[in-house]
């Protein structure tokens, strides 16, 4: 699979599931579970209840834990400050991570990219990103349409950032639903 890039300032790692202890440490669900990428930054932007702009915190110390990370934030220094931050979005400066490899890519730049078939066929824009199994399943939109497909090398053969574009090569009987609704299951 080839990969062109253009990158988003901010990349979303997880999000805030409670506190952890007393003295204001809090747990991040994250969004890839083998992510380090909160051992490496230095700061992390976290999303307003309100949908207000993020706000920066210093990462005073990160941890990982069976299934999620524990990080002690700056100026979160008792448990009710910790449990204010339950819910929100944790967010990173691209710029702080390590470089990714020529072929690599956060699955989060996906989002809104245009998804069509290797014969140039729409099927519409990529919604979100579900993490629901073996591998990334790509939630793919078109007007009321939603297509679920695996995100795996036998079915995208390219990804171009910078012109917002997937092509694909799905199988013949990609399920489709209405949006909002479950696919349909096979018979019993």
């Amino acid at each position: 699979m080839a990969v062109t890039a253009e990158p988003t300032a901010y990349l979303a790692l997880g999000v805030i599931t409670r506190p952890h202890g007393v003295r204001g440490e809090v747990r991040v669900a994250l969004y890839n579970p083998a992510s380090t990428a909160l051992e490496e930054v230095a700061r992390v932007f976290l999303a307003g209840p309100d949908g207000d702009a993020p706000r920066p915190y210093a990462v005073v110390s990160a941890r990982a834990t069976n299934d999620a990370f524990l990080l002690v934030l700056g100026d979160v220094t008792d448990r009710d400050a910790a449990l204010a931050l339950r819910g929100r979005e944790v967010w990173a400066d691209r710029h702080e991570l390590p470089p990714l490899a020529d072929d690599e890519l956060y699955l989060h730049d996906l989002e809104g990219c245009e998804v069509v078939t290797a014969a140039g066929n729409g099927l519409g824009r990529i919604a979100e990103i579900l993490d629901a199994g073996p591998h990334p399943t790509l939630v793919i939109h078109d007007g009321e349409v939603e297509r679920l497909l695996p995100y795996v090398p036998a079915f995208v053969v390219q990804v171009d950032l910078a012109a917002r574009r997937v092509v694909v090569d799905p199988p013949e009987d990609l399920p489709e639903s209405r949006v909002g609704r479950a696919p349909p299951r096979g018979r019993r």
